[in-house]
């Protein structure tokens, strides 16, 4: 663990950390890290806490009907809520049926703990990795802006700032300029692990090829081009405007855009897996152009139509790894699988908390091509 000493440094307020149950798991994590690095920071193990949690309950009623009950003080703290809107595996009682939480209720949840802190705390900053609604980002007819709602209304409850995990369009922070908006990237983290894991097939650079899924996924797919010095290639989606199928309008066919695809090994890299149909889709154009083994790069692994097919895809031969953070719920057969890499980012997110509670600039830990060219470096010291 890297040291950071921050004693010349004066906290904006005692550090507090409150961790929805949609994120027990990570939050643990993310308190374990705060609470070494603090201890590596100062030569008193007493001025470090037992834990930054506070404690909190989630209660739901019969009915529905659900209140957050803090049960210690938050007045003049430095305040992080972590939350995971996209944890399925939540459930409650519904006139006596089980329900399952869905991202509405996440944010509804959240807004009752800011509701609770009755505006006591000296700062609130919600951490909410999967951004609530970000896929209803723009207007294009009558149809409802969710995602800006959300954030307005964050912003009204005393939320002074928002960090978010690789947003759908970034953009969207201009529905709230009053307030501090940080998109974050797990860039450096997923690279680190696919070079670690694939470093014969990452180091032959010549044969490696960065494929952007989409044109919306270009702008990621020229980063990890600069930083890693692989070529890049493109699908663009044709779509069936004419028709909507499960809320979104279905792929016609995938065109390819780029230098060929024969004997390369592909990295394809997006924010965000749902059902896994482009990936599909994309995986099997690849193979028909007879490229190399085909690996997934992305933030969030959401499998909302399950992992059948990506086992079969596996066992096929088609897809190799997908490599994906942890920052929303996977199931534990999820994990288990031997194509999946789950990616730990609580290291990463400790650090950032830790530096924002000091008032220290997050510019470096923001851009990760000196991390990881860095890391290129050593690796191609240590091969040789």
């Amino acid at each position: 663990m890297q040291r950071e000493d921050y004693q010349k440094y004066i906290p904006f307020g005692d550090l507090g950390l409150i961790v929805m149950d949609s994120s027990s798991e990570l939050g643990q994590k993310i308190d374990d890290h705060l609470i070494q690095m603090r201890k590596m920071s100062f030569k008193d193990d007493n001025m470090v806490p037992e834990t930054y949690r506070i404690d909190k309950r989630e209660i739901r009623f019969s009915n529905g009907e659900g209140k957050v009950f803090l049960e210690e003080t938050v007045r003049g703290k430095d305040i992080y809520i972590l939350t995971d809107i996209g944890n399925y595996n939540m459930t409650y009682s519904l006139y006596g049926f089980e329900n399952r939480k869905s991202p509405d209720d996440h944010i509804q949840d959240l807004k009752r703990v800011l509701s609770a802190m009755a505006g006591k705390a000296r700062r609130i900053t919600v951490l909410m990795p999967l951004l609530y609604a970000s896929r209803q980002h723009s207007r294009k007819g009558r149809e409802s802006l969710d995602c800006a709602m959300a954030l307005q209304e964050l912003e009204t409850l005393g939320v002074n700032d928002i960090l978010t995990f690789d947003a759908h369009d970034p953009t969207i922070q201009n529905a709230i300029p009053l307030i501090s908006f940080e998109n974050l990237y797990p860039t450096f983290d997923i690279v680190k692990m696919f070079l670690e894991d694939e470093h014969d097939i990452s180091s032959d650079i010549e044969n490696m090829l960065i494929i952007s899924p989409d044109t919306g996924a270009m702008d990621r797919a020229i980063f990890y081009s600069g930083v890693l010095g692989y070529d890049i290639g493109l699908f663009y989606k044709r779509r069936d405007h004419s028709r909507v199928v499960r809320g979104k309008n279905p792929i016609v066919q995938h065109e390819y855009i780029g230098r060929s695809v024969e004997g390369s090994n592909i990295l394809i890299v997006d924010d965000m897996i749902a059902s896994g149909e482009s990936v599909f889709d994309i995986a099997l154009e690849l193979r028909r152009r007879m490229a190399g083994k085909i690996f997934v790069a992305t933030t969030f692994a959401l499998f909302t139509e399950g992992i059948e097919k990506f086992n079969k895809f596996y066992e096929d031969g088609i897809i190799e790894r997908v490599y994906t953070t942890n920052l929303s719920y996977l199931p534990e057969n999820v994990k288990k699988q031997p194509w999946l890499r789950e990616v730990d980012m609580s290291y990463y997110i400790s650090r950032i908390i830790n530096r924002l509670n000091y008032d220290v600039s997050i510019s470096d830990l923001l851009d990760a091509r000196k991390g990881i060219r860095a890391l290129i470096d050593l690796k191609s010291k240590t091969s040789k």
